[in-house]
């Protein structure tokens, strides 16, 4: 069964850049609130599938999540490659689970507050929940 320590080693093997690996270091965060909210409370195994869902897409933009889906089968890993797959929209990959449902609301979720950070001068110190709803009632500018 794969563990935190070996997945990190893993996203950090396959992503270079800083801002992919907070980005799934955010995602794993609030993944594993969500396993004891809306899950089975298995916040280790929610948790690896915030923190690999984006694992491929540096050096393989073109392939994600081929890439990681195919890592994961190879490890026995079928529930954690299914909610992958399922989080790319394009694939049309059922959400059979709390968890493949979780994962595509937490990954967007995590980068709209994230991008809702980004415009306050003092990121998120101040962010309140109004202000993100309010972001995310505007249209957005073309």
């Amino acid at each position: 069964m794969l563990d935190r320590d070996a997945a990190w080693a893993h996203l950090c093997e396959w992503t270079e850049t800083e801002s992919l690996r907070r980005h799934a270091r955010a995602v794993e965060l609030v993944m594993r609130a969500a396993a004891h909210r809306y899950g089975d409370g298995d916040e280790e195994r929610w948790g690896l599938a915030g923190m690999l869902h984006d694992a491929d897409y540096e050096k393989w933009p073109e392939e994600h999540p081929h890439r990681i889906v195919a890592w994961l089968r190879e490890r026995d890993e079928g529930d954690l490659a299914h909610a992958i797959s399922a989080h790319y929209t394009k694939w049309d990959v059922p959400y059979d689970t709390a968890l493949d449902r979780a994962l595509l609301a937490c990954d967007e979720l995590t980068g709209f507050v994230g991008a809702c950070c980004f415009v306050r001068p003092d990121g998120i110190a101040s962010l309140e929940p109004k202000s993100v709803l309010k972001k995310k009632r505007q249209k957005p500018k073309l």
